[in-house]
């Protein structure tokens, strides 16, 4: 067997108890801190609308309201409400795993409405800005997926493929390697795309640079472009990767998953964004 097995602790140390510092919360760490030094030198130039010495709390209160609170409710509404239906506490399972992406991206866009509200900014400033510094978050938590071995891919037969030991409910520490090659010889266990790695990627790190790229251009400085740009950028790639992950029990037409239908949704909802945005541009040359 010369496929990868996937072994790896996603418990970085223990405090004491159920309590562990987790790849998966410092990879959500490492993204926020990445958000946060864009953030500030874009401020710095006058190109955020939040004051310098308030872009911490802003993404702080965004990472809590916005990421988590948005992407666990998006998770169990979209992927775990029978779940929830038998056991309402399994919405504050975090620990356990389990956070939607787009669920995230609603939870963000609500909190950004609040906020601009509240303190008088450009909503579009902020998703805007925002739109160019998600991506690396995504990227960190897919990687984190990966260490998890959790939202493996479909069953390949190319060379990278991983053996997920997860997939029959074991964890790191639960098995050896004669378990596995006996499992996989029987057939009961089979190499998978590393399809979480695929994603941090293209949804992650390709992205991240497109947007990057794209906000030095004229073109993006029309406010409401780069949320746009951001949304299509994001779904075209997940609608993409979607085909190399092992799909959730819900498929449609035999073929369109959720995840492809959310990001399809998406898409629409960024022709909406650039009709509007249009509409008005075109309305204040004619004045």
């Amino acid at each position: 067997m010369t496929h990868y097995i996937h072994n790896i602790n996603p418990i970085v140390f223990e405090i004491g108890g159920p309590l562990a510092v987790r790849w998966y919360g410092l990879s959500y760490l490492l993204g926020f801190i990445a958000a946060i030094l864009l953030l500030r030198r874009w401020s710095k130039k006058g190109e955020f609308d939040v004051p310098l010495a308030e872009v911490s709390n802003f993404v702080v209160m965004l990472a809590f309201f916005g990421v988590f609170l948005g992407g666990r409710l998006g998770y169990v509404l979209f992927y775990g409400f029978d779940e929830f239906l038998k056991n309402p506490l399994y919405a504050v399972k975090v620990w356990e795993g389990g956070m939607s992406s787009h669920g995230g991206f609603i939870g963000v866009i609500l909190f950004i409405l609040w906020y601009a509200k509240k303190h008088r900014h450009s909503f579009w400033n902020l998703t805007d800005n925002m739109a160019c510094t998600a991506s690396l978050g995504f990227a960190f938590g897919r990687l984190a997926n990966f260490i998890n071995g959790e939202l493996w891919g479909r069953v390949t037969a190319v060379k990278w493929g991983v053996i997920f030991p997860q997939e029959l409910g074991m964890h790191h520490g639960q098995y050896d390697l004669p378990m596995i090659r006996n499992l996989v010889e029987a057939g009961e266990l089979l190499p998978r795309h590393p399809s979480q790695l695929y994603q941090a990627g293209t949804e992650g790190f390709l992205v991240f640079g497109i947007m990057l790229l794209l906000r030095r251009t004229a073109w993006a400085k029309r406010p409401g472009l780069l949320s746009a740009s951001y949304l299509v950028l994001y779904a075209l790639a997940r609608i993409a990767m979607e085909f190399f992950r092992e799909p959730d029990s819900t498929i449609y037409f035999g073929w369109l998953t959720k995840g492809q239908l959310y990001s399809a949704l998406m898409i629409v909802a960024a022709i909406l964004i650039y009709a509007k945005t249009s509409a008005k541009s075109a309305k204040q040359k004619r004045a």
